[in-house]
């Protein structure tokens, strides 16, 4: 009787003492006001002394503060900032906690080809990282799954939710490509020689992909077959209800993947990284094809790049008339997404209007994943997922949330990260 009191006790200190994910926030349930504040709309325009209106989860008002009357609770944010929800798009949030824990990372699954995979299904909706990306502003986020040739399909998620059920906005929007890259850097680990160099495999990975489309066409359209599920999955890239997310980097690459969309007549296509994407921006707004330009805090690829071109590479789209977004893929990608608005920030410090920056992580990424007609931008009917921020949101140093809302309910900012800081932040002083 002795231990098993013993073990309730121990059982007690052990679980009393795990930090849970913040509970999600209740429905709204009363209209909200927020007014005096710097409004960021998200489509390059700004409302200098706003007030912003939103009930039962939707915008209801935007305008200038007194030009209509103010309903429900007030918030009064004189001189502070109100932006739209960042988005953090092709980010593996979600699936991955612990990148040294196998038994917490199901971003990919084994095969080359695997279109009928949905990553929504793995999204861990109480994941620690997921929290902590609301404190700087990011509240959407799309779930991508990694690895093979054709990797699955992503979903569009809001970050405050009890499971992916839950949290899915836009489910399924697209199916992931990685397209082969023209060159290869030795890698020692399978015994290939050391240096960069032209991949020889590259045309036949190409006619390996090509063939695989035109397999899915003929199952497709056939009577027979009718099992085939990964070939079937792939039917809503071709009649344009989906988009085929297509990772690219180098130029020819790139050129080569947009003769491959031609020929496939594929409707809608994105280009994700696309480093070089600048060198065929001519190609690019002909076909209409969008980019989410890779990390832009990282540096050159090449010895004669110019230093600056991950700073300057949206703006060089940008102005070349490109539709461009940011994501964030790379090393620590989960935990590097919560400083996407300082990514959009350092582009901006290089050249591109501080409003175009903003565009980069709200409208033009809703617009590119296709869900601008509920997020992205702070316009009558759209969801209210918005924030509060003390100063700049794109400045690490004033970007200091003071209320934030998803789906117009009132959400936490608390994270794992900020009880940590507040139980050290005396420590030393003491």
């Amino acid at each position: 009787m002795k231990s098993i009191s013993y073990i309730i006790l121990l059982l007690i200190v052990t679980f009393g003492n795990v930090t849970a994910q913040q509970t999600p926030a209740k429905s709204q349930t009363k209209a909200i006001s927020i007014t005096g504040a710097i409004a960021h709309i998200g489509n390059g325009e700004v409302i200098n002394n706003s007030i912003i209106i939103f009930e039962n989860g939707k915008i209801t008002n935007v305008g200038i503060n007194g030009s209509i009357p103010s309903k429900g609770e007030v918030i009064d944010a004189s001189g502070k900032h109100v932006y739209p929800g960042f988005i953090a798009p092709n980010s593996t949030l979600g699936l991955v906690e612990i990148g040294a824990v196998r038994a917490t990372d199901d971003d990919s699954e084994i095969g080359g080809f695997n279109p009928h995979i949905r990553s929504i299904i793995a999204y861990n909706a109480e994941s620690k990282i997921v929290e902590s990306m609301r404190p700087n502003g990011v509240l959407i986020a799309q779930t991508t799954p990694r690895g093979g040739w054709i990797s699955g399909t992503s979903t569009i998620v809001q970050l405050d939710a009890w499971n992916w059920e839950d949290a899915a906005i836009k489910t399924d929007d697209g199916i992931h490509m990685n397209w082969p890259s023209p060159f290869t850097r030795g890698r020692w680990w399978l015994g290939e020689d050391p240096g960069f160099k032209p991949n020889k495999k590259y045309q036949e990975q190409v006619t390996a992909l090509t063939d695989y489309m035109n397999q899915a066409k003929a199952t497709i359209k056939s009577d027979v077959s009718k099992e085939n599920l990964p070939h079937l999955s792939m039917k809503n890239i071709f009649n344009g209800s989906q988009t085929l997310f297509i990772h690219v980097s180098a130029e020819k690459a790139i050129l080569d993947v947009l003769s491959f969309a031609k020929k496939q007549g594929l409707k809608k296509v994105v280009l994700v990284e696309a480093d070089e994407a600048y060198k065929a921006v001519s190609q690019l707004k002909q076909q209409n094809i969008p980019v989410l330009l890779t990390r832009t805090h990282s540096t050159p690829n090449y010895e004669d790049d110019d230093y600056d071109l991950p700073y300057k590479n949206a703006r060089l789209l940008m102005d070349a008339g490109v539709l461009v977004g940011l994501q964030n893929t790379g090393q620590m990608e989960r935990a590097n997404a919560r400083n996407l608005p300082f990514q959009a920030g350092t582009v901006a410090a290089h050249g591109l209007d501080k409003e175009k920056a903003v565009q980069l992580i709200t409208g033009n990424s809703a617009k590119i994943l296709g869900i601008d007609d509920i997020v992205g931008t702070l316009e009558v009917g759209k969801d209210a997922t918005l924030f509060i921020s003390i100063g700049d949101a794109l400045d690490m140093r004033t970007n200091q949330l003071e209320k934030a809302f998803i789906q117009g309910r009132d959400i936490s900012l608390e994270s794992h990260q900020t009880k940590l800081w507040k139980r050290y932040s005396g420590k030393y002083g003491k």
